[in-house]
C-alpha cells in the first residue's frame, strides 16, 4: 500500500490511502446498520469481536476501493493523528488485509494525486457490486442514522432550541426541529408537518413506541452495538427510529416516517432512570 504522494506512473495494483474509518462494536460507522452486526453484513464481514478497520483509497487507475484490515490499532492511530492536524502514513500490511471491496460506502472529499478522478472499478465475473454513498434526495433507515449523527455532533445547537419544560413522550416548547444530512448546519425549526402515507398525525405515538421498545433493551439487551456510547452521548438505534440523548439530561428521537424532523424528548418522571440504564448497557468504544 502506498500514501498520497503524486506519482509519475499510476500502479494498478496501488492503493493511495485518503481516509479510514474504525468498524468496532463500539464505533461504527452508522450508514451501514443500527447495530453490529448488521453493518458487517452489509459488507459481508463476520462480526469478529475485536472488529475492523475500513481503509478508503484509489489504485493507480483512479478506481474507488474500500480495503478491509484487522489490524484495528493501526487504523485507530491514524484516525487520531488525523483528528489532531498530524500527518500520518496509513499503510497497513497486505497481511492483515481481510477483504478488498469495489467503490465507498461513505462520501470522500479528497482524491489521489497523479491517478484519474475517483470511479467504480471495471467489475469482474463474480465481483460484489460497488459501494455506494447514500443518496441525500431520499429519506430512508440509512438517511435517518445520519440525521442522529448530525445531531450528536451539534448536541449544544440542538439542545439550545428545547426549554426546560416538558414530559416524556411530549414535545418541548421547542417543537421539532429538522435536520438534513447533507448540511452541515441544521436549520431553523419548523412546526411539524402533517405525515404522509398514513403514518400517525401525532409523531409522538411512535416516540412513546420507541421508548417503549428501548425499555425492552433492558430485559433483552439487543444485537452489540444497538445501544453505545461514546464522549458522554448516548446513541440507540431500532426498526424506524434512532435515539441520541444525554444520561443526565434529555433525548432526540428521529424516525423513518417523519423526514428530516428532530423530535425532543424532555426529562419527567420516567426517562432519565432509561437513559441511565442504558447508559449503563452501552457499548463504549475500547
Amino acid at each position: 500500500m502506498a500514501g498520497t504522494d503524486p506519482i509519475a506512473e499510476a500502479d494498478a495494483d496501488a492503493l493511495f490511502v485518503l481516509t479510514a474509518a474504525l468498524l468496532t462494536p463500539g464505533n461504527f460507522p452508522s450508514v451501514l446498520g443500527d447495530d453490529y452486526p448488521a453493518a458487517c453484513a452489509a459488507l459481508g464481514l463476520q462480526p469478529y469481536a475485536e472488529g475492523y478497520g475500513l481503509v478508503f483509497g484509489q489504485d493507480g487507475l483512479g478506481a474507488r476501493w474500500t480495503v478491509v484490515v484487522d489490524d484495528v490499532s493501526l487504523v485507530a492511530v491514524a484516525i487520531s493523528s488525523w483528528d489532531c492536524g498530524m500527518a500520518y502514513d496509513l499503510s497497513p500490511d497486505e497481511r492483515s488485509v481481510v477483504a478488498g471491496l469495489p467503490g465507498w460506502p461513505l462520501p470522500v472529499a479528497t482524491v489521489a494525486p497523479g491517478v484519474p478522478a475517483p470511479h467504480d472499478p471495471e467489475p469482474e465475473e463474480g465481483d460484489p457490486a460497488p459501494l455506494t454513498p447514500p443518496s441525500g434526495d431520499e429519506w430512508g433507515p440509512v438517511q435517518r442514522r445520519l440525521g442522529a449523527d448530525e445531531v450528536a455532533l451539534q448536541w449544544d445547537v440542538w439542545r439550545a432550541r428545547v426549554g426546560d419544560e416538558g414530559a416524556d413522550g411530549r414535545p418541548s416548547a421547542a417543537g421539532a426541529g429538522t435536520t438534513g444530512t447533507d448540511s452541515p448546519k441544521p436549520p431553523a425549526p419548523q412546526a411539524q408537518a402533517p405525515v404522509a402515507g398514513g403514518a400517525p398525525s401525532d409523531p409522538y405515538t411512535s416516540v412513546r413506541k420507541a421508548l417503549h421498545e428501548l425499555r425492552g433493551y433492558l430485559e433483552e439487551p439487543p444485537p452489540v452495538g444497538r445501544v453505545r456510547s461514546a464522549a458522554g452521548m448516548l446513541r440507540a438505534d431500532g426498526p424506524g427510529w434512532s435515539l441520541v440523548a444525554k444520561a443526565d439530561d434529555m433525548a432526540f428521537v428521529l424516525l423513518d416516517e417523519l423526514p428530516r424532523e428532530v423530535l425532543p424528548v424532555t426529562r419527567g418522571p420516567h426517562l432519565p432512570a432509561l437513559l441511565e440504564a442504558l447508559d449503563a448497557m452501552a457499548v463504549r468504544p475500547s
